[in-house]
């Protein structure tokens, strides 16, 4: 059997790991258009859960990148200088070239050398292509796969931090320009992710788009210079976007199938984009094998497994989306109705659910006096 993977990102690497173990007979190759370790962004995080999905299929590749792992056990949310920590969501993190790095050991390891500087050439003779090549999927350009693509309105920048958090935090700050939100979290010893956030609005107030990057950059570190408290962002490819929401309603056409950002994307407020596409590789190993390997059953087989598990998951996503976009109007609420808000972002959180998720958070709103059955 031989089988090209599009893309040597988390998704592809990881298909070829799982590809490689189930089916040590097949000639498998990766292709990747960019150069080794050209890779962009910083720190990427995987929720307690996550980890736990993925050790249940595959224990020998958690147990490879857990140790360069930063863990912490809280999500911290900063509004009008006030500090509210929700216990018990638990997250890792770890750098994106550090992640790619270990995954590309751990293929080779098992006969799969990816072919980096290679302009994606799926052979005419594959059995199957799998497209894990990202947003501007290649594959996905190749065929008819139903897409619908729209951007959101706010505009953020992904930059890193030479400093450490104690916690996953969201800091939300007024500024002269209008509000503005960064997401922030460790990823290794003294390295952070640090995700500005702003309205248009504000982003044309505050003139973010005449600016270099490097001046960008400088404008935000004196936005949250508190919260930096001394340290200094880093710029990688660190460009303003709006966060891109793509779908497909077909994810397979003959012997070609998409996983990850090239099928879909989920905001990065929810910390699953990495956890989902790894998911979808699963699922697609989890159908060849359960099919063995009839490629022509296992695609749409694939399909219809995964996808009402990933639109339940991209609701959610598209739900947190929403109350971003309108995060400055949730700003008019004291720090603790704001925190609440925030936590139950992604759809209704019941009151026992909240309890059993952050017992200690619950309880310290329920003695200020807080309702938790009103949604």
């Amino acid at each position: 059997m031989r089988i090209d993977v599009i893309g040597a990102g988390p998704a592809g690497l990881y298909s070829a790991i799982l590809l490689a173990k189930a089916r040590p007979d097949a000639e498998i190759t990766v292709f990747e258009r960019n150069a080794e370790n050209a890779s962009f962004g910083f720190g990427v995080v995987f929720s307690d859960e996550a980890l736990g999905f993925l050790r249940a299929d595959d224990p020998e590749t958690v147990d490879l990148i857990e140790p360069h792992m930063t863990r912490w056990r809280d999500i911290t949310v900063v509004h009008r200088g006030e500090r509210i920590t929700i216990d018990g969501v638990g997250f890792s993190g770890i750098g994106r070239l550090e992640l790619l790095s270990l995954l590309r050991m751990r293929a080779t390891e098992l006969g799969v050398a990816p072919r980096y500087g290679r302009r994606a050439a799926p052979s005419e003779r594959a059995d199957l292509v799998i497209g894990a090549d990202g947003l501007n999927s290649v594959v996905r350009a190749s065929g008819d796969f139903g897409v619908r693509i729209a951007e959101l309105r706010n505009r953020f920048a992904w930059y890193g931090a030479n400093r450490e958090f104690d916690t996953l935090t969201q800091t939300f700050v007024d500024t002269p320009h209008g509000p503005m939100n960064a997401h922030h979290y460790s990823y290794a010893p003294g390295k952070a992710t640090f995700i500005v956030e702003m309205a248009a609005e504000t982003f044309e107030a505050a003139g973010m788009a005449r600016l270099s990057e490097d001046q960008s950059r400088a404008a935000c570190e004196g936005f949250f210079a508190e919260t930096l408290g001394g340290a200094s962002l880093i710029a990688n490819n660190s460009v303003w976007r709006r966060f891109p929401v793509l779908s497909c309603s077909r994810w397979y056409e003959g012997n070609r199938v998409l996983v990850g950002d090239a099928l879909h994307t989920a905001h990065f407020s929810i910390g699953s984009g990495t956890r989902l596409a790894l998911e979808d590789v699963q699922a697609l190993i989890g159908a060849l094998k359960a099919t063995e390997w009839d490629v022509a059953a296992a695609l749409p087989a694939y399909q219809a497994a995964r996808q009402p598990v990933l639109e339940k998951i991209v609701r959610a996503a598209s739900a947190s989306a929403n109350w971003y976009e309108a995060f400055g109007v949730h700003m008019a609420q004291d720090p603790w109705p704001f925190a609440l808000s925030y936590i139950r972002r992604a759809g209704r959180l019941s009151a026992d659910r909240l309890r059993r998720m952050a017992p200690e958070f619950a309880a310290r709103a329920e003695a200020q006096g807080f309702d938790l059955e009103v949604a």
